[in-house]
């Protein structure tokens, strides 16, 4: 045992007592997903082992019997690459819709200008084939 001037220094170690509510609280920002047990323990000073018993304990999501495994970084390269999807696919949307409203525009000139009807009209009657013109 280590003495300092005749006081056992294990003897004054601080012990500390959390809430019921504060523990709660942990548990639920770290189920959130705003925070990583490594980064409450930075923040809020406790022992990653207090929280992984308090996740264990209070979680909604954790069942006694089955082990915490944060995948974080992996969580989020995967919301990133998402993200990176959907962009992508809205850009190839965005640009659909100009194309669309390109050809759009170039039938109502043909029709315009040039008297010719492009779209199909159910009234239209089908045409009888290719005619011979006699050239070759």
């Amino acid at each position: 045992m280590v003495y300092l001037m005749g006081v056992n220094i294990k003897s004054i170690q601080k012990q500390r007592k959390y809430s019921e509510d504060f523990k709660r609280e942990i548990v639920s920002i770290f189920e959130s997903g705003k925070s990583s047990v490594l980064q409450l323990t930075k923040l809020y000073g406790v022992p990653k082992q207090c929280i992984y018993n308090w996740i264990y304990r209070y979680s909604t999501f954790n069942e006694p019997g089955f082990r915490v495994v944060e995948l974080k970084s992996s969580h989020m390269d995967k919301l990133k690459e998402l993200q990176d999807k959907v962009k992508a696919l809205e850009q190839m949307v965005g640009q659909k819709q100009i194309q669309i409203e390109f050809l759009e525009k170039m039938i109502d000139i043909a029709k315009t200008d040039f008297n010719i009807d492009i779209k199909k009209n159910f009234s239209t009657p089908r045409s009888t084939g290719s005619v011979k013109t006699g050239k070759k």
